[in-house]
Order: structure tokens, then sequence, then C-alpha cells
């Protein structure tokens, strides 16, 4: 025979399996933490798709700024060119370098523009707003090799290099299915005028980029229903981590239960000192025993002094002889003044007369009326 332990099919080790949905603490410490579910690929598609359309759109005033920035260039270079060496200077060339490179960046600055607030909007949309630098802190956990490695050979990464070759492989697809249809128009490129040429390769390049776009937004929105389907898998807890966090959070029942005995304990101490100056205890008799005093400068109205049904019944009774308290048995009286009147409240208004009976019947055995 085989001797073998269950636990160890167990998915999660020795705290069982993780079967429970998160707990909305667990997901808050972990969005604090910086774990969300998001698809990186969505706000890359999204803006890719925006770049082109704007491409699209801004093709001629882009390819307009281009002959500008051309002729720019050529019109500067006779004025560093040195008359002697027939040469430009270093220092020239990188002040020429520089002008180039700021007209480039003024063109593209509009589409940097908007790839940023585009992927902010994509952001807030996916995880909503709540910047934390956590996940940038160094850990020494993210240092650990044995940890590396599990990571490297892992189901998620086997998925993001299937993920990977899937996008690679359709960004070619897309891209030789496009071009296939453009091969004429590429090798008389040269035949065509500059300007010609320039808005042909336009219309190629933005048309190709739109279509890798929507490809590419298909893959980032499967993507992101993958990743949330894998977020809440790993946020998944097991039964006793739910148990525990509600003890974290609430706080151990076995304490709160010891909480309360004492509690009980203590007011019911401060009720027997308070049962000898009661004036009447009305009884069931075995079950309820309800006393009753009745103090003018107090409360307008009688009020409970003390109250207990069974051991504590009979302890009430047993301190009310000691004391000389008079004791009278009234059945549904005492039951329902034990079952709708609190320790330290008065009376309702529809018990006055019974009650006001009783004290009126104890007052006259003791003379006081």
């Amino acid at each position: 025979m085989l001797s073998y332990d269950l636990q160890l099919f167990a998915k999660e080790g020795p705290g069982g399996e993780k079967t429970e949905d998160a707990t909305p603490k667990k997901l808050s410490d972990a969005r604090k933490e910086g774990q969300v579910a998001k698809s990186k690929e969505l706000g890359l598609g999204i803006g890719l798709l925006v770049m082109f359309i704007m491409l699209k759109y801004l093709v001629g005033l882009l390819g307009s700024q281009f002959m500008n920035s051309f002729s720019f260039v050529y019109s500067r270079i006779p004025q560093f060119t040195d008359l002697v060496a027939g040469q430009i200077s270093v220092r020239d060339y990188m002040i020429l370098f520089r002008e180039v490179m700021l007209k480039i960046l003024l063109m593209m600055l509009p589409f940097m523009a908007a790839s940023m607030v585009i992927g902010m909007i994509i952001e807030i949309f996916q995880v909503k707003w709540q910047p934390t630098s956590k996940p940038l802190m160094p850990k020494l956990s993210k240092m650990n090799p044995i940890s590396g490695f599990k990571k490297i050979i892992s189901l998620n990464s086997l998925i993001e290099f299937l993920k990977a070759v899937l996008k690679i492989g359709l960004i070619i697809w897309v891209a030789y299915s496009t071009l296939k249809n453009e091969w004429d128009n590429l090798f008389i490129l040269y035949d065509m005028p500059i300007e010609q040429a320039i808005a042909l390769m336009g219309d190629i390049v933005i048309g190709l980029g739109i279509k890798i776009s929507l490809v590419y937004l298909i893959i980032a929105a499967a993507d992101l229903f993958y990743q949330k389907w894998k977020f809440k898998e790993d946020m998944k807890m097991t039964k006793q981590e739910v148990k525990d966090e509600y003890k974290q959070a609430e706080g151990d029942p076995a304490i709160k239960g010891k909480i309360r005995q004492r509690m009980r304990q203590a007011s019911q101490r401060r009720m027997m000192q308070d049962l000898p100056k009661a004036d009447v205890v009305i009884t069931n008799p075995t079950h309820f025993a309800v006393a009753i005093k009745y103090d003018a400068d107090l409360y307008d109205a009688p009020y409970v002094v003390a109250k207990g049904s069974d051991h504590l019944a009979a302890k009430i009774k047993e301190v009310a002889k000691e004391h000389k308290v008079e004791i009278v048995e009234n059945k549904p009286l005492a039951r329902m003044l034990y079952y709708n009147v609190e320790l330290g409240s008065v009376i309702p208004p529809e018990l006055y007369r019974a009650v006001a009976d009783i004290l009126a019947m104890v007052y006259k055995m003791q003379g006081k009326i």
C-alpha cells in the first residue's frame, strides 16, 4: 500500500484550493499594490488607429511641411559651406541638424500629444483613476532567481509567447496582402513626381497602418477579456483565507464572544447591586423575574431595575428575598415585561395600569399609602 496526502493535489498548498471569489478588501489591497486587470495591447492598438486616422487627414499638410523642410535644409547648406574648403564644419552641421530636428519634432508634436491623451484615457477606462507608486518600489522577491525562472517557465509566459507570435503573424499577413495589391504602383514610384510619389506612399502606409491597427484592436479586445478572467482567477481565495480576513476585519469570534460574556457578567453584577432598590419583583414564577422601581425624581413611569430568565430569575428572587423586596407572581405581565422592556428602560404606556395596580398593592402592604 502506498501512502499519499490528498493535500498535494490542492491547487494552492496547505491553505486548500482557491475556489472563493476575492473579497472587496483583497481587491482593494491588490489595486493599491498596482495589481489590476488591464490589457497593454488595448492602449497601443487604439493609439495606432488614432495616429493613422490623423495621418490620413493631415497627410497633405505633413507632405507640404516635409517638402518645406527639404527646401530649408538645402537653402541653408550654402550658408554653412566653407567656400575655400567646400565643406561644412562640425559646428555648423550640428546647428543645421538641431534646426531640422526641431522642425520634425514640431510636425510630430500633435501625434505625440494625441498618443499621450489616448493612452491616459484608455488606462482610466480600464482601471479607473488611482495612481500608485508601489509597483515602482524595489522588492527583494523580484531579484530571486528561482522566482524569475518560474515566471519564465509558466503558463502565462507561454500564453504571452503565443500572443506575440499571433500578433506578428497577423501583421505580416495583413502587410503582405495589402502590399501585394500595390506592387504595380510601387514599381513606378521612380517615374512619378516627388509630390505624387509621397502622396501614393502616404496612402499605402496609412491604409496598411489602419488595417494593422484594426487587427491589433481585435487582439487587444480578446486580451482584455483574458486579462480580466486571469485576474479574477489569480485573486481567488481559499476558504481559510476568507475566514482569516473576516477575523481580521471583524475580530476573532472567540475573542468577541469572551468580551460579550464579560460585558454580560459586568451588567449582571451591576443589576444585582441595584436590585435591593427595587419596589417589587414580578415573576412567572419559574421562568422569568423582572424587578420594577418607581422613582418620580428620575422617570415619569416605573422602570426595570433587573430582569432574567431561568437560573438568573432564581438568583434575582433569591437576592430579593434577602433584601426583603416584595415578590409578586403575574405570569403574563412578567413575560411581557421580560420580552418588551430593556434593562434600565421605563415600561411602555400599555403596561402602566397593570404595573400600577401591583405597585399600589405593594405600597399598601408596606404601609406607604
